[in-house]
């Protein structure tokens, strides 16, 4: 068994979507919209196999992301070295994301650092 893919809403669906093939590579689908519904939705692809659906419709409950809450709580994407980990990093920092740990090793042998990316969503980079 493996997880098909995720899913996360967002307001804005066309910077979500720009965001995910800009830093990690993603391949994206052509836009999906009922229009009785207005939901709107991409199916993104990356590298390995891996897919994350990127949603939006009218009136989303917009609640604030704390880093300590229950539920969701990132996506980590592996970048193969811890030279992609510090370039990618830098890149996302550069680009006025937060950095909020790392890069560093972490206790239980991760190269990693978490990021504060698109819309307050914490993402993970590792090798």
């Amino acid at each position: 068994m493996k997880i098909e893919h995720a899913a996360i809403y967002f307001n804005d669906l066309e910077g979500a979507r720009e965001f995910f093939i800009k830093y990690f590579g993603a391949k994206s689908n052509a836009l999906y919209h009922n229009p009785r519904t207005n939901f709107k939705s991409y199916f993104l692809s990356f590298d390995d196999g891996a897919r994350l659906e990127i949603m939006n419709q009218p009136e989303m409950d917009d609640a604030q992301k704390t880093l300590n809450r229950t539920g969701f709580i990132h996506l980590a994407f592996s970048v193969g070295s811890k030279e992609k980990v510090d370039a990618l990093t830098l890149q996302l920092q550069n680009d006025g994301y937060e950095v909020i740990s790392g890069p560093r090793t972490t206790g239980d042998g991760y190269y990693e650092s978490c990021v504060v990316a698109f819309e307050d969503n914490q993402i993970e980079i590792t090798v």
